[in-house]
C-alpha cells in the first residue's frame, strides 16, 4: 500500500480566488471608469500556433488585478495561461481600486488545436490516466485505505478536525449506507468528466474538468464529485460551491478532495469537508488482510473481585472518577476498535462547549463499603448504590447515572454500564471506558471515558 503524499495549500479563497503572488506593490487610487482600465489579452502564436498560450497583462497603474480565465484565477499584473484543449474560453477581468471593484468587458479567445503537452504532467496522469486514457474513482465507504469515506479539516491550515469512520465499520451517522457510484476523469477528447450516482436518484452527469497543478485546485463543470453527507450533520445544504475542490492528496491508488462548508447551518462552523476516494482498480482488487486487532483493553478479563478493586479501591476505600473532557471523552467502539483520539475528534459531532461546561468540577465515586455510588454535578450530590455482574462486566446503578448534559443528545440515560475497555494495573494512567448503549447489528458500543483525577 502506497504512502499518501499529502499536499497542503491555503484554502481561504476557495470560493473566491485562488491567489498568487502580486508582481507589483500597487498604491491604490480612486475608483476608475472601466474605460480607464488598460489591459491586454494576447495569444502567443509564436509559442502555440493553435493559440493555447495566452499572455494576460494589466497596465493600469494603482490597481490590483483580478483575472478569471475560466480554468483558473490570478491576481498577477502579468500572467501566462496555457489551455491544453481547443475551444472557446472567456476571460473576465476586473481591477480593485481604493474606490471599489471595476469590471470591464470580458474577452473570448479561440484555441484551435489541442496541446497535450500541458496535461502531460504526473498529477494529470494520476487523476485521469494521462492523455488518451481515463481513470475511475469510488468513495472509500468500506474503509479499505482511509478510516472512512469522509473527513473534516480546518479550512485555514488543513489540520484534521475529525474522521468519520467507514460505513461498514464504526458509523456515527454522517453518511448513509449505500452505493455511491463511480466517477471518471478522462483525457480523450479534452478533459471529460462522467459520474453515475445511485445515491442521488441514479443521476448521470457528463461534464468537463480543469486541474490547476500549481494550486492543486480541481474545477468540475456540469457535474459534482460523488458525495453524501446527512443534512442533519450540516450536510449538502452547508456547502454553496460544489464546483471547486482542493486536492489534499493524490497517488496512483487514493485521492482526497476537499470542498468548503461555508454555511453555518447548525452551529458547527466552517470546515473543509473532504471526500476520500480509491481508484476503482485498487478498490476492485483490494484483498482484506483480516480483521484488525481490537483496541488495547477491549473486553477485559478480570479475576474475582478485580473489577470492584479497580472501581472503588481496596477494603474500606472509595475511588473518584471524572470524565476525560480535556483528553478523549467519548468514542464509538465498533468490532473492538474505537476511532476518536482526543476531544477534537468528536468536536461538534457530539462533544462541544456545553459538555465542557457541564462536567467542569463534576465527578462520580464508587465506595466499597456498602457498595455506594455518588455523583456530584452542578452543586448537587446524588447518591445510590451499585452492583457488579462479574460474568458480563456490567455495573448496575441504583438511583444513579453517569455525568449528565441535559442539552446534549448523547447525555447518558443507562443505569447499567458495560466496562468496554479497562486496563488493570494501569488504571491511573489509562482510565476506564463505560459503554452506555450497544448496537448488536453493527457490533458497536457508545462509550464514555473516565479517568482518576490527578
Amino acid at each position: 500500500m502506497k504512502k499518501i503524499q499529502t499536499i497542503l495549500y491555503v484554502l481561504l479563497g476557495i470560493l473566491l480566488l485562488a491567489t498568487s503572488c502580486q508582481d507589483d506593490d500597487y498604491s491604490l487610487g480612486g475608483k476608475l471608469d472601466k474605460t480607464q482600465v488598460t489591459f491586454d489579452v494576447k495569444q502567443a502564436l509564436n509559442i502555440d500556433p493553435g493559440g493555447n498560450t495566452v499572455i494576460l497583462t494589466n497596465s493600469t497603474p494603482g490597481t490590483i488585478s483580478m483575472w478569471d480565465y475560466q480554468t483558473g484565477k490570478s491576481t498577477r499584473a502579468v500572467d501566462t495561461v496555457h489551455y491544453p484543449f481547443k475551444g472557446s474560453y472567456t476571460i473576465k477581468f476586473s481591477v480593485l481600486t481604493a474606490g471599489g471593484l471595476v469590471e470591464v468587458d470580458s474577452k473570448t479567445v479561440e484555441v484551435t488545436e489541442d496541446n497535450l503537452a500541458y496535461v502531460n504532467d504526473p498529477t494529470w496522469t494520476l487523476l485521469s490516466g494521462g492523455p488518451g486514457n481515463e481513470k475511475s474513482w469510488v468513495l472509500d465507504t468500506d474503509a479499505k485505505f482511509f478510516p472512512g469515506p469522509i473527513s473534516f479539516y480546518d479550512p485555514a491550515n488543513h489540520a484534521t478536525l475529525w474522521w468519520a469512520p467507514g460505513l461498514t465499520d464504526v458509523y456515527p451517522g454522517v453518511m448513509l449506507d449505500g452505493d455511491y457510484g463511480v466517477m471518471t476523469f478522462d483525457l480523450k477528447n479534452g478533459a471529460g468528466f462522467h459520474a453515475t450516482k445511485p445515491m442521488e436518484g441514479g443521476v448521470e452527469e457528463n461534464g468537463t474538468y480543469v486541474l490547476d497543478v500549481a494550486t492543486m485546485m480541481l474545477t468540475i463543470n456540469d457535474g459534482t464529485i460523488l458525495r453524501g453527507y446527512k443534512p442533519a450533520k450540516n450536510g449538502l445544504t452547508g456547502i454553496s460551491d460544489w464546483q471547486h475542490y482542493v486536492v489534499l492528496s493524490l497517488t496512483e491508488d487514493v485521492m482526497q478532495l476537499g470542498v468548503l462548508r461555508d454555511r453555518d447551518v447548525d452551529g458547527e462552523g466552517p470546515a473543509l469537508v473532504t471526500y476520500n476516494f480509491l481508484s476503482k482498480e485498487y478498490s476492485d482488487n483490494w484483498v482484506p488482510s483480516g480483521p484488525l486487532p481490537p483496541d488495547e483493553g477491549f473486553d477485559p478479563k478480570f479475576a474475582s473481585g478485580e473489577l470492584l478493586m479497580l472501581l472503588a479501591g481496596g477494603p474500606g476505600q472509595s475511588q473518584t472518577w471524572v470524565l476525560d473532557a480535556a483528553g478523549n471523552p467519548i468514542d464509538w467502539i465498533g468490532k473492538g476498535r474505537g476511532w476518536t483520539v482526543d476531544h477534537t475528534s468528536s468536536r461538534d459531532w457530539g462533544w462541544n462547549d456545553t459538555w465542557d461546561d457541564a462536567v467542569d468540577g463534576a465527578w462520580i465515586r464508587f465506595e466499597r463499603l456498602g457498595m455506594k455510588y455518588s455523583r456530584y454535578q452542578d452543586g448537587t450530590l446524588t447518591e445510590g448504590t451499585f452492583a457488579i455482574d462479574e460474568e458480563t462486566n456490567e455495573i448496575t446503578l441504583t438511583d444513579g447515572l453517569l455525568l449528565q448534559n441535559a442539552g446534549s443528545w448523547m447525555t447518558p440515560s443507562a443505569t447499567t454500564l458495560k466496562v468496554v475497555k479497562a486496563f488493570p494495573g494501569e488504571t491511573a494512567e489509562k482510565g476506564i471506558w463505560f459503554g452506555t448503549s450497544y448496537d448488536v447489528a453493527k457490533d458497536e458500543w457508545f462509550a464514555f471515558h473516565y479517568v482518576i483525577p490527578e
